[in-house]
């Protein structure tokens, strides 16, 4: 039964909502009740789903290096600590990124940094990427970074499940609703208006609205810089796949990417800056993939040459414009409504980390296990930026 008061309302139940959730009801210090509102409860059409549902500790900011390490570590135990609902396919193949002449110092100094705090990966030059990967050109390739342990790819669904079915476990509430407009009193959030007519009362709220972000910050007066911008992922088979072995995800120094993905191989790219409008549709196009993305495979992979579309969908990112990363924590004039948005395609990987640490802020009022100060909401004052260089 939904209550009409709780302590905790979290707008959005996707992975950043809900592992906000699952965190909050570990912390020692956190007795309350939780309300998780979600407008999509199938998951059909969030970013988290739709994913490439990939981690990598290859950034160029301790605080996203630092985010994804935990939650690696976090995928990696799972299954010890939950069983089988904490099995979400890890695969651990690695990033690979390629970088051309002029982009390789600035390679080379991300990979300093990355060691310097636990990454294990390498530089390769041209020779060792053909070397390790006989399918793989390495024309036009200066130098390579590839993560040899805490980088690959995971089942979204079944990370989404672990956090719900552990939130829910522990006591936290799930409605199928939309959250339409938040009423703020004493300069503080006091109830969350419902799209079905309800309003339930809180104490402290989270915008964990994904693309959508914007428009619930909105509700308080307060202007985010995020808004939806539409990926397109392209399926397609290889008929000589059997010579692609322990395949990475690899990016091209322009951009493309791809990885295996069972039978079939996923690929993609972000658009020019002037070609990735504000978008909220899932149409398919293929004007990327046919000038740019299968030129780019054909040269990178020689079997690629001969591969057939089989599959495309469409995802969107809650994409920060100001600097592409995290936007964390409150605001002082709505102090108890805290902001986990802007990922900018990095969501779901550092869903563990996040989630805990939105779940420290509201508890303890500060971040206590990691150090995610450096992405907090209050920059958009300050006029401070983080500067990611690896944002794909």
């Amino acid at each position: 039964m939904i209550k009409n008061t709780y302590d905790v309302v979290i707008i959005g139940g996707a992975a950043i909502g809900s592992a906000t959730a699952f965190f909050l009801n570990r912390h020692a210090g956190f007795r309350g009740s939780v309300l998780v509102i979600e407008k999509d409860p199938g998951y059909t059409k969030c970013s988290t789903t739709l994913s490439m549902s990939s981690i990598r500790q290859q950034f160029s900011t301790p605080a996203n290096i630092l985010a994804s390490a935990f939650g690696v570590e976090f995928i990696k135990q799972a299954k010890s600590e939950f069983g089988v609902l904490g099995d979400v396919s890890f695969c651990e193949n690695g990033y690979l990124i390629m970088a051309s002449h002029a982009a390789a110092g600035a390679l080379r100094a991300n990979h300093e940094i990355q060691r310097s705090l636990g990454a294990d990966n390498v530089l390769l030059t041209p020779d060792e990427i053909s070397g390790r990967f006989p399918w793989m050109s390495d024309e036009a390739v200066a130098l390579g970074c590839l993560g040899l342990s805490g980088e690959g790819w995971f089942d979204p669904h079944s990370l989404l499940n672990l956090y719900i079915t552990e939130a829910k476990a522990s006591g936290v509430d799930y409605i199928a609703d939309e959250a339409v407009d938040l009423k703020i009193s004493g300069g503080r959030v006091t109830a969350v208006h419902l799209a079905s007519g309800e309003k339930i009362a809180c104490g402290q709220a989270v915008n964990a609205a994904g693309p959508a972000a914007a428009k619930i910050a909105a509700m308080a007066e307060l202007a985010l810089p995020v808004e939806p911008r539409k990926r397109l992922i392209y399926v397609f088979d290889c008929r000589e796949k059997d010579s692609i072995t322990n395949s990475p995800l690899f990016f091209d120094p322009n951009g493309v990417f791809c990885r295996p993905e069972g039978a079939y191989f996923l690929t993609g790219v972000s658009p020019p800056e002037d070609q990735d409008p504000v978008c909220t549709d899932f149409e398919i196009t293929y004007d990327l993939f046919e000038e740019m993305i299968w030129p780019t495979l054909a040269n990178r992979v020689p079997a690629f040459k001969a591969i057939k579309l089989v599959n495309a969908w469409a995802g969107h990112y809650a994409y920060n414009t100001i600097d592409q990363n995290a936007l964390l924590g409150s605001l002082p004039d709505v102090p108890n409504l805290y902001f986990a948005n802007g990922f900018s395609g990095h969501g779901i990987q550092q869903s563990p980390a996040v989630g805990r640490g939105i779940a420290e802020l509201i508890t303890d009022g500060i971040f206590t296990s990691l150090d995610l100060s450096g992405l907090s909401v209050e920059r958009l004052l300050s006029g401070d930026r983080v500067r990611e260089v690896n944002v794909f």
